[in-house]
């Protein structure tokens, strides 16, 4: 993504949605595409996929990139809506869960976790 520049064509498209308006919602923006990335591949592969995207965001709002890089580090791991980590789809078969089953227990988490994180990032980092 960095050599192709699809990250910084990326970012740029996505600064345009939030640059101007109050940090929260970069950081809510970081959050939201960290969760969601997380949800169709791996922990790993969203971050690793997202790192460059996210830093380009921060240069281009005019923050430090670290606490944002930071933050998709840790929003990455935000994947309960999903059976996407192995552990889950572990428990899925053996305990004969569906989709629907982790959407309903999961959706609360998510959006809890999404509030700590984003209140945690935002006073102690930005």
């Amino acid at each position: 993504m960095q050599k192709t520049g699809t990250a910084a064509f990326l970012a740029e498209r996505v600064m345009t949605l939030v640059q101007g308006s109050h940090p929260i919602f970069i950081v809510l923006t970081v959050a939201v595409l960290a969760t969601l990335f997380s949800l169709f591949m791996s922990n790993v592969g969203a971050i690793v996929v997202l790192a460059r995207l996210v830093m380009s965001m921060a240069e281009i709002g005019g923050f430090d990139p670290r606490p944002l890089a930071l933050m998709a580090a840790v929003c990455a791991a935000n994947s309960f809506i999903l059976p996407t980590h192995q552990v889950n789809a572990l428990l899925m078969s053996s305990g004969g869960y569906r989709n629907i089953d982790y959407f309903k227990a999961g959706g609360g988490m998510t959006l809890i976790f999404l509030i700590v994180v984003m209140t945690a990032f935002y006073f102690f980092y930005l």
